[in-house]
């Protein structure tokens, strides 16, 4: 199909195979950062038993209030320290400020208060888990598995991300195979370990896991993907390329695999392939900007620079906040000898650059 074609069908085709199990890991991702989950948006109910004085404080919490919360739950505290369910609150409240150390010590006062407290244990080991003790946090998650909507937070990923930071692996494949309802010596429980111990950054024991699950069910839909993933990140492009072949062969409606593979035929600057491809990307699922923005990169390396400037256009329409989709609009703009275009684009995309860097910077 000739270029201009291609491009054509941008605006055209709008199918959406998005692949679930991507979708899945792409939500657990939330618990990785070491911030305590957002509070969920339900109202805040007082259950059974609770006194009507924390009612209050939960609304605040609720509000994103969370200082104040500790302000009236500190009030309560001075009236009646001994007062039932308070260390509970006092460390929902401090666990929800991101303050682990003040949170397992209240959350160490609830479970010994009431030992058969299942909240409050868990909510303990998500504790230790964050506050960077991953060794205190199993046995306490190894007693309550589940979601409590105070964590907000399946503890049975917490659980599982745990034993890869003990170096449990096998551990950790049997909880990722309990969360997930496969059985624990599965290709599919290799695989989801797999992608957990990926993207934890255990590199080698992630390409380990991955050729078992391969080993197991070489038709396994994704393991192949995982694979190619592996290699394009440690640069084995050959490697890349087979492995996303072969997923191609036994899963060819997925467009993040016309994706990634023409992101390893580019790099080998094989463009014309790779041109293929990520418009077969497109065609399948139009709604993801990252081959919108590689298609651009690639026409601008073959010099097709009108056509390059709308896949990007497409792309800063989708997401005006990437650094990178103006960055390479700005050089496609100089390279046509649109001055003022390129110098616009150039400066925003330093600009969402610098904001990105300063969000990402910890607090002193």
């Amino acid at each position: 199909m000739h270029t201009s074609r291609v491009v054509n069908c941008f605006f055209v085709f709008e199918f959406a195979f998005l692949a679930a199990f991507l979708c899945a890991l792409s939500a657990l991702g939330l618990a990785q950062q070491p911030t305590a989950p957002e509070a969920p948006s339900a109202q805040p109910q007082v259950s059974p038993g609770t006194p009507s004085e924390f009612a209050e404080a939960r609304k605040l919490m609720q509000q994103g209030k969370v200082d104040e919360a500790i302000a009236e739950l500190q009030a309560i505290e001075a009236r009646d320290p001994a007062a039932k369910g308070l260390s509970l609150e006092m460390g929902t409240a401090y666990y929800k400020k991101s303050d682990f150390v003040q949170a397992i010590d209240y959350l160490k006062k609830a479970t010994a208060a009431d030992p058969a407290n299942s909240e409050a244990i868990q909510l303990l080991g998500i504790s230790d888990y964050l506050g960077g003790h991953p060794a205190d946090a199993i046995p306490l998650l190894e007693k309550v598995q589940g979601w409590y909507s105070r964590a907000n937070v399946d503890a049975s990923y917490i659980l599982g991300i745990c034993y890869i930071q003990t170096k449990n692996y096998d551990q950790a494949r049997h909880a990722f195979a309990k969360m997930f309802a496969v059985p624990p010596d599965s290709a599919a429980s290799y695989l989801f370990t797999a992608r957990m111990l990926f993207r934890q950054e255990y590199d080698p024991v992630a390409e380990e896991y991955a050729q078992k699950a391969a080993a197991l069910d070489p038709k396994l839909p994704l393991v192949h993907f995982l694979l190619g993933e592996f290699y394009l990140y440690k640069s084995r492009v050959p490697e890349a390329i087979a492995e996303f072949q072969k997923e191609l062969s036994i899963n060819p409606a997925n467009a993040a695999t016309y994706y990634k593979l023409g992101d390893a035929y580019s790099r080998v600057q094989k463009f014309e392939e790779a041109e293929q491809l990520l418009q077969r990307s497109i065609w399948l699922d139009a709604t993801s900007t990252g081959p919108f923005i590689l298609m651009g990169k690639v026409l601008q390396k073959k010099g097709e620079l009108d056509l390059a400037v709308r896949a990007l256009q497409r792309a800063a329409t989708m997401d005006p906040n990437n650094p990178t989709t103006h960055h390479l609009l700005g050089q496609a703009y100089r390279d046509m000898g649109k001055k003022d275009e390129a110098e616009s684009e150039l400066k925003l995309a330093e600009e969402l650059q610098t904001r990105d860097e300063s969000r990402e910077r910890p607090r002193p």
